[in-house]
């Protein structure tokens, strides 16, 4: 069988919204403050969905401050008037939770948008930081970033440093290739003998990792690989280098989607909580311990959620089966030990 070139593959390989995403590369490889899709009009509508390469619907969403609830924000916000929200979008980001839109340069995705929802209810101007994932974090714990919107996962591990405001539910899903016959069934063993990509440092790494280590206890093992970007992920799975990747399921949604039409299907194989098998996993608004942001940002999405702007950004960017009824402060997140 003629095996095809790097480069025939690569642009095979690479869906419009990662090529969009690529391009973005440009912004600041740390983390710097970059212009965000949407706008804020200054008449309370907030546009969610915009430059979206097909991932979303634009919708214009009437929103404006509730005073009530801005008025439990520390007061450091009432004299700088803004919220500075964190997204690890670097370096290539991931379609549709955070990623580089249509114009090559404008960030957009679920993440950023929703943190311009609550931002509105606060009555502060958002101000969007794009990061690589690890220096995400690294943002919070310098005070560069009051509140992260960037799928991260609520977890007991990340309690000890972080506030949660829980707002989406977290589930992971294994993607593979079309033709191939492997499937999870819900149980880990099954990922013995397979290799398999994950992007470090997040839930599902942490996941694997201790899937990883209960299979060299029972004398099976499972091959990690990671790559530095979404582009190379899929080159690697599509070329047969990997045989499984592990990524957080709006994700493999879009991609599978995306793929559809071309030579390098894939489909779902299978999904887990990312909160390990017995809790639903949650996505939660990130801000550093004690920083007294989780209870005004919690009320901020429950009040989104009773308004009904909440279920509207959800069915914009096709989420609407990732929602829950109420955001909760700190809630039971993933346990040390995911058993």
């Amino acid at each position: 069988m003629r095996i095809p070139s790097l480069r025939s593959r690569l642009l095979r390989g690479l869906t419009a919204g990662t090529v969009v995403t690529a391009l973005g590369i440009g912004l600041a490889a740390c983390g710097g403050t970059s212009e965000a899709a949407g706008t804020s009009d200054g008449n309370g509508t907030v546009t969610v969905g915009t430059l979206s390469n097909g991932a979303a619907k634009e919708t214009k969403l009437k929103v404006s401050e509730v005073k009530s609830i801005s008025a439990k924000l520390p007061k450091s916000f009432a004299k700088k008037g803004k919220l500075a929200i964190g997204v690890g979008a670097l370096p290539t980001g991931s379609a549709p939770i955070q990623y580089v839109g249509d114009d090559q340069k404008t960030l957009t995705g679920s993440e950023p948008d929703f943190g311009r929802l609550v931002a509105a209810v606060l009555g502060l101007k958002p101000e969007l930081k794009n990061f690589t994932w690890e220096n995400l974090f690294v943002g919070i714990d310098s005070g560069k970033v009051d509140v992260a919107f960037s799928n991260v996962t609520d977890t007991e591990e990340r309690k000890k440093k972080y506030e949660f405001a829980s707002y989406r539910k977290d589930n992971l899903a294994f993607e593979v290739r079309k033709e191939s016959n492997w499937n999870f069934d819900g149980d880990y063993k099954n990922l013995a003998g397979k290799t398999v990509s994950v992007s470090r440092g997040t839930n599902q790494e942490k996941v694997l990792l201790e899937w990883k280590a209960k299979l060299k206890k029972e004398g099976k093992d499972v091959t990690v690989k990671y790559y530095p970007s979404v582009n190379s992920v899929y080159l690697a799975l599509n070329s047969g280098k990997t045989d499984v990747h592990f990524g957080p399921s709006p994700s493999v949604a879009y991609h599978i989607t995306q793929v559809a039409k071309t030579p390098d299907t894939t489909r779902n194989a299978g999904s887990y909580s990312g909160a390990g098998a017995k809790l639903q996993g949650l996505i939660a608004a990130t801000s550093k311990k004690d920083s007294g942001l989780a209870e005004p940002v919690s009320e901020a999405i429950n009040y989104l959620i009773e308004h009904g702007q909440y279920a509207k950004w959800l069915a914009s960017w096709n989420l609407s089966n990732e929602a829950v009824k109420t955001s909760q402060v700190n809630p039971p997140g993933l346990p040390l030990d995911n058993s």
